[in-house]
């Protein structure tokens, strides 16, 4: 972006965050746990667009505990490491940041790693504080904290109390909770009841806002994000008569004239 405003070229900014994934009550632990989990460590957890956090309240993370161990172990066998579908960290300097992140509240599920491997499991963590670092960057790698909430106006205030998120989930049987958290929150994009099957639409645009970035892209949008939107219009050269009212000096009934010509219209024509 720097390099560009030098030349004053305009660009679009897709950068990361910390996506927050609030969960109801009002649902099915695995159907939710299945998703999150796929998308969560999909890569090993290493996409810009993965679930970074669950927020639920202490029942449903009593619920959603068991349902993550059992779609984790379906993912990826009793034995994740030898799974040839879970990935690696990409490299030592990441495998370190994120181990180092492992310290982070209490581990539930998994929490092993092998630093010859770059190898680190599918991982949960509870007890997770707002301060502890597993929450002031982006993971960007198979780890998920659950951090707890009362209440779904609780869940909503955490959210926006931080920097707008590149996605945000919500899982909820009630269509009406879903909408509020998409009514209430800003982010670049949102899904409900799924993970991040909203990037691979191409008739839905792709972008942040705020910290997470600016512009979009996909499909037809990013035609458009490298597209000029020139305005244009072409006059007929006669009515010079109608057109000389815009021409000083301005009586009262010629200002009048004006101001109902210049009044905005929803035709797509213009008088003067």
């Amino acid at each position: 972006m720097a390099a560009a405003a030098k030349h004053l070229t305009p660009v679009t900014l897709e950068l990361g965050g910390k996506n927050p994934c609030y969960v109801d009550d009002n649902c099915d632990p695995q159907t939710v746990a299945n998703r999150v989990a796929f998308f969560r460590y999909f890569n090993a957890g290493q996409t810009c667009v993965a679930p970074d956090y669950v927020l639920c309240s202490p029942k449903m993370q009593e619920r959603l505990l068991p349902a993550l161990q059992s779609a984790i172990t379906r993912f990826y066998g009793e034995d994740p490491r030898s799974s040839p579908d879970l990935g690696r960290i990409i490299n030592e300097k990441h495998f370190q940041r994120l181990q180092g992140l492992l310290g982070c509240g209490r581990v539930a599920i998994g929490g092993q790693s092998d630093e010859s491997d770059r190898y680190i499991a599918p991982t949960v963590l509870v007890d997770v504080q707002e301060t502890e670092p597993v929450m002031q960057e982006e993971i960007f790698g198979p780890i998920l904290p659950i951090v707890n909430v009362r209440s779904l106006d609780e869940a909503i205030d955490f959210i926006k109390r931080r920097e707008k998120p590149l996605a945000l989930y919500a899982f909820s049987n009630s269509n009406q909770v879903v909408e509020q958290v998409l009514a209430r929150t800003s982010s670049g994009g949102f899904c409900g009841n799924d993970g991040f099957m909203h990037m691979t639409l191409p008739s839905l645009p792709f972008g942040g806002v705020g910290a997470s970035g600016m512009g979009s892209y996909h499909g037809k949008f990013s035609f458009d994000t490298f597209s000029h939107h020139r305005a244009c219009l072409l006059r007929r050269p006669g009515l010079e008569k109608i057109c000389s009212i815009r021409y000083p000096p301005y009586s009262p009934r010629n200002l009048r004239l004006l101001l109902l010509a210049m009044e905005t219209r929803s035709c797509s024509c213009t008088l003067l």
